[in-house]
Order: C-alpha cells, then sequence, then structure tokens
C-alpha cells in the first residue's frame, strides 16, 4: 500500500449527484448527513466540512479512506469539493452505536462483549498491517452495518489517522482523553500501540459498564491513566471471567512494548471463543445505559457551549441545567 497521503477531492457539485437528507451525526470538525443519489435510490452517509477550518484534516482523512476495503470499516465512496466545503460520501450504516445496541440486547453476555472486540480487533489489525494507526478509538466511532443480530460492527471517522513513514512513531498529542495511552497524554513518542490501549479500554467498558480510570476530575483523571490505576472491583468484576480480565491487563500495559499487539489479541483464548454466552450481564446493561446518557449529555454541553462561544450567548434555561454562572441550580436530589 502506498504511503501517500494528500488525496484532494474531486472539483463536483455535490448537489449534482446527492440530494441532502437528515443530519444523521456531528463531530468536532463535521457534520454527517444521510443522503441519495439521485436517479438511483441508494442512500449513503455524507461527512461536510468546512475547507477553512479544517483543510489539513481532509486530505489526510481521503487519503487513507481510499485506501481500506475490509468488512470491518466503513466503506467509502468518494470525495466532492466547493470552494468552501468537502463531501466525503462514505456507506450508510443503519445499525446503532455499539453501546446503544448493547442496551437494547434482550441478553447480553461475555460472548457478546467478544465478538464486537473481535470485530475491532479484525479491523484494526487491517489498519496496522497497512501502516495506518486510528488514534481516535472509541465507541462513538462504531457502528452496526445493520439491525440484524449478524451484522459486522464497523469503525469509523479517521480523521485523527496516521499513515506511518518508515519510522512507524508519532508524537502528536490527539484522540479522546478517556481512551488515549499514557505515551500520548505525556507528550512522548509513540506507536501503533495506542490503539490497543484504547481497545483495552473498550473492553473494560464492555464488560462493566463504567471506564476503568475514574476521579473527580479530567486532572485525577489523566494522573491515573499516566500511572496505569485501576481495578476490577468487587461486585461488578466478580462474575467476570480470569481470561477476560487477563485480556485487559495485556492491553492496558503500562509500558506499550509490553502491550499486546493487535494479531495477538486476536489469538487470546477469550476473543477466540472462550467467553461465557450463557450468563447474561445485567447489572453491565444498566452501567452501560447510564455512561451513554452521561455521554450524550457531555456532547450536548460541547456542542451548546461551542456554539455560544460564536455567537457569544448562552441560554439562560441551558446554564441552568448545567449550573454555569449565577443561574439557579436545580434543588438536590432527596435521600
Amino acid at each position: 500500500m502506498s504511503r501517500k497521503t494528500k488525496e484532494k477531492p474531486k472539483e463536483r457539485d455535490f448537489e449534482d449527484v446527492y440530494s441532502l437528507g437528515q443530519v444523521i451525526g456531528r463531530g468536532a470538525y463535521s457534520t454527517v448527513y444521510k443522503c441519495e443519489q439521485k436517479g438511483t435510490g441508494i442512500f449513503w452517509a455524507v461527512k461536510v466540512i468546512d475547507k477553512k477550518k479544517h483543510k489539513h484534516l481532509i486530505s489526510t482523512e481521503v487519503g487513507i479512506l481510499l485506501k481500506l476495503k475490509h468488512p470491518n470499516i466503513v466503506r467509502f465512496k468518494e470525495a466532492l469539493q466547493t470552494p468552501t466545503r468537502a463531501y466525503l460520501v462514505l456507506e450508510y450504516v443503519t445499525g446503532e452505536e455499539l453501546f446503544e445496541r448493547i442496551t437494547k440486547k434482550g441478553h447480553y453476555s461475555e460472548k457478546d462483549a467478544a465478538k464486537a472486540v473481535k470485530d475491532i480487533c479484525s479491523a484494526v489489525d487491517y489498519l496496522h498491517r497497512n501502516g495506518i494507526v486510528h488514534r481516535d478509538l472509541k465507541p462513538e466511532n462504531m457502528l452496526y452495518e445493520n439491525p440484524t443480530e449478524g451484522a459486522h460492527l464497523k469503525i469509523t471517522d479517521f480523521g485523527l489517522s496516521k499513515i506511518l513513514g518508515n519510522d512507524l512513531t508519532m508524537s502528536t498529542v490527539c484522540g479522546t482523553p478517556m481512551y488515549c495511552a499514557p505515551e500520548v497524554l505525556e507528550g512522548k513518542i509513540y506507536t501503533q500501540s495506542v490503539d490497543l490501549w484504547s481497545i483495552g479500554v473498550i473492553t473494560y467498558i464492555l464488560l462493566s459498564g463504567y471506564e476503568p480510570f475514574i476521579a473527580e476530575n479530567d486532572a485525577e483523571i489523566y494522573k491515573k491513566i499516566i500511572k496505569c490505576e485501576y481495578e476490577f472491583d468487587s461486585p461488578y468484576w466478580d462474575s467476570i471471567s480470569q481470561n477476560a480480565k487477563d485480556l485487559i491487563r495485556r492491553l492496558l500495559s503500562r509500558d506499550p512494548k509490553k502491550r499486546l499487539s493487535v494479531t495477538a489479541a486476536l489469538q487470546h483464548h477469550w476473543v477466540r471463543g472462550t467467553a461465557n454466552k450463557n450468563v447474561h450481564m445485567e447489572a453491565c446493561v444498566e452501567h452501560i445505559k447510564d455512561f451513554n446518557a452521561k455521554r450524550k449529555l457531555k456532547k450536548a454541553t460541547e456542542t451548546v457551549l461551542a456554539v455560544a462561544k460564536a455567537t457569544r450567548h448562552i441560554p439562560l434555561d441551558f446554564m441552568k441545567m448545567v449550573n454555569i454562572g449565577d443561574a439557579e441550580t436545580s434543588p438536590e436530589p432527596k435521600t
């Protein structure tokens, strides 16, 4: 595979080819819409990016997407552009985000969690074998192809990904802090192994419903990540298999050189099929529901504050909800 990353979208009017539909997602630098290819009845997803603000990310993401073809990676169709916007046309997946799907399952077991981890590892193995590091693996970037039981879990969002040169190392601090490896937060040189740390965090949440690194504020969370301070708390982890815990320990290794490679993770006993399929992890599902709700509130808060920064106005109702400034706060819940 070529290491070339600079690929320009075609100079072509998006609206000549597609009809833009509803918003289906928002990211840090783009808005994703459902669209229909005119005259075909075929639906796609399109990521619309402001070229003035994020031009450097467009060429990188297009260059990477053009090279990818794997059942666990969202398929790329084409890129179009106008003087102000870039349109990345992608496979339209009709399933839900990874954690959303779990909350709606009637039965959720270690076997289900292991299948999700296997799908993630399969995609990352393909990326790493082709010299690509994702650098922003998180549940929000993992969507099911369709609502059926056997649907593929697909990785998306390659805006922060990197095609490695001959030295196979990076130093840019990027990604979502909760899923970042210690060496990334410390600003050190790092390698592909940062993706395996992220998989370890995701696996931990898949089996418990909460993050491995919890503290009162972000600064304390970062300290725990850097020191690799986490536990398999009782009673939540009492019924989880030793094989599952072993995989997590090997992925959440403080030393990147001792961290499992993605090839080794795929060969791990728990991933290969020894996970229990009979025990329903009811408490875990309830925790994931809470985790999802908090994540969505945080994302909504960040969106409103970003708009507020641009307009220099924060709605009073929103200030009350998140306790900003001198706005009245809701009473404490009764115990």
